[in-house]
């Protein structure tokens, strides 16, 4: 009658542990989800600071006129895999959590030139010719 009764308790201390481990790992693969989520919004939002920043200061510099010139720093983040300065938009490909994905910002004057796609903090130049800016960095 013994060998039953500790038989009983270790089935259900089992169970329990069983429960347990089942939540707490249910729990951890919810949050790694949900943090790469937030990643890439993090992400995202740095790459739309860093253009709008951009374009703002390339509107000013072309209606200040030709031979203006400025220096502007901005962060890009990690994951960048190609940059490209189309005309009016700055277009970017970047690595995603779900795969590749690709961005574009506008601005209201004509750009040219070209950004290298390294992460980090840039300085990047811009200088107005008569009818676009030059951005180089």
């Amino acid at each position: 009658m013994q060998k039953e009764k500790r038989g009983q308790i270790s089935t259900e201390y089992v169970i329990i542990i069983s429960f347990v481990l089942f939540l707490v790992l249910s729990t951890l693969g919810i949050a790694f989800f949900y943090s790469a989520q937030i990643r890439d919004a993090i992400k995202f939002h740095q790459i739309e600071s860093f253009s709008q920043k951009l374009t703002s200061l390339s509107e000013s510099i072309y209606y200040s006129g030709e031979p203006s010139r400025t220096t502007m720093t901005g962060y890009l983040p990690e994951g960048i895999n190609e940059l490209q300065i189309l005309d009016y938009f700055i277009v970017y490909n970047v690595s995603t959590n779900s795969g590749n994905a690709i961005t574009a910002f506008r601005s209201n004057v004509k750009l040219s030139g070209s950004i290298s796609p390294s992460s980090g903090l840039r300085k990047i130049y811009l200088n107005a010719t008569e009818d676009s800016v030059v951005v180089y960095g």
